[in-house]
């Protein structure tokens, strides 16, 4: 995984390069930002940048990056160059102090067939007190030809002993108009389901690629067809009826009829839509630069959405459907009492 293949963090990769490129990176780096976005992947394009055996220079930026096709890389994408360690939580348990010792008596010894040792710890918050501490004389006084990088979403939760001693690397959500291009381009997805599921992924690249590759499309056309036709029925009971079209069952390929958990699930999603098409016509109200929407694919249909909701509704319609996912997806609510309340809600 060279940098050019990385999806979006143009600027942190651009530091990291450059850093690179003047053989000046530091020996401890903690990269940080939400989970899903790319960081481990950023981590791993280092450990190439630094034993690639035929490092490139993009023409554009003239920035160094790894070739991606050399032995080096290829071992340190298969994850079986020597030099290279990947230290990572299983089933989500903590890393104990056991598996930093080892690799700490690892790097006490020279690269063995690259030009750096590189240590890159996943999910760097799931290290316990014990095997933090056992990391800071490594961190302290790192070995020469020694680079270790801490990837994690929760940089706060780490020791401040082992924040002070690493150069921090924040990472922001990508973008959804980057995500969505990648996912039609990488992964021949179909445009308008990238841009559904692109929109709904909260800057998270994994859960874009997770999402049901026409489940989102539909969520938001649900969710905008519901918006419109409450916005239109003053009637109680006809809110209520445009409400229930979010409990009809999604079209399922291979299925008779979804289970009530992936009714709950499905409805999770439209809610979720919902939200996001909410907060897009809140900024639209606002004459806000188009970038700011990710829902940019659709926006005539939140210009109409514009036009049935001023701000106090719209500032009423976010909170109800905020609980209403709430109530569905941690409190077990039942789907239809809460569809029923949003509907009298929005």
């Amino acid at each position: 995984m060279a940098f050019r293949d990385i999806v979006g963090h143009r600027r942190q990769i651009g530091l990291l390069a450059r850093a690179l490129g003047a053989d000046a990176l530091p020996p401890s780096l903690v990269l940080s930002g939400p989970d899903g976005i790319g960081k481990r992947l950023v981590a791993v394009a280092v450990a190439q940048s630094l034993n690639c055996l035929s490092p490139t220079t993009d023409p554009t930026s003239g920035l160094r990056d790894a070739c991606g096709t050399c032995s080096a890389c290829s071992k340190i994408a298969r994850r079986i160059h020597p030099d290279v360690t990947l230290v990572e939580s299983v089933d989500a348990e903590p890393i104990k102090v056991d598996a930093v010792r080892q690799v700490v008596g690892q790097v006490t010894y020279r690269p063995f067939e690259g030009r750096y040792r590189v240590v890159i710890i996943d999910e760097a918050e799931r290290m316990n007190d014990a095997a933090q501490n056992a990391l800071l004389k490594t961190l302290e006084e790192p070995p020469q030809r020694t680079v270790i990088v801490l990837v994690t979403a929760q940089a706060d939760t780490l020791l401040a002993t082992i924040r002070s001693r690493c150069c921090q690397i924040r990472f922001a959500p990508l973008a959804p108009h980057e995500m969505a291009r990648a996912l039609v381009e990488r992964h021949g997805i179909a445009v308008r389901d990238a841009n559904a599921a692109a929109a709904l992924a909260g800057g998270s690249f994994r859960k874009a690629l997770e999402a049901g590759a026409g489940e989102t499309t539909e969520a938001r056309a649900v969710a905008v067809a519901v918006l419109q036709e409450v916005a239109r029925q003053p009637d109680p009971r006809a809110r209520l009826a445009a409400g229930a079209v979010l409990l009809q069952a999604a079209p399922r390929k291979g299925r008779e009829k979804a289970s009530g958990g992936s009714d709950r699930s499905s409805l999770a999603v439209r809610l979720s839509a919902m939200a996001s098409i909410i907060r897009d016509v809140t900024v639209l109200s606002t004459r806000a630069s188009d970038e700011a929407l990710v829902n940019l694919d659709i926006r005539s249909e939140l210009e109409t959405l514009a036009r049935d909701y001023d701000r106090p509704r719209l500032e009423r319609a976010f909170s109800a459907v905020g609980r209403s996912l709430a109530a569905v997806e941690r409190h077990n609510a039942s789907p239809k009492i809460v569809v029923d309340w949003l509907a009298t809600h929005l």
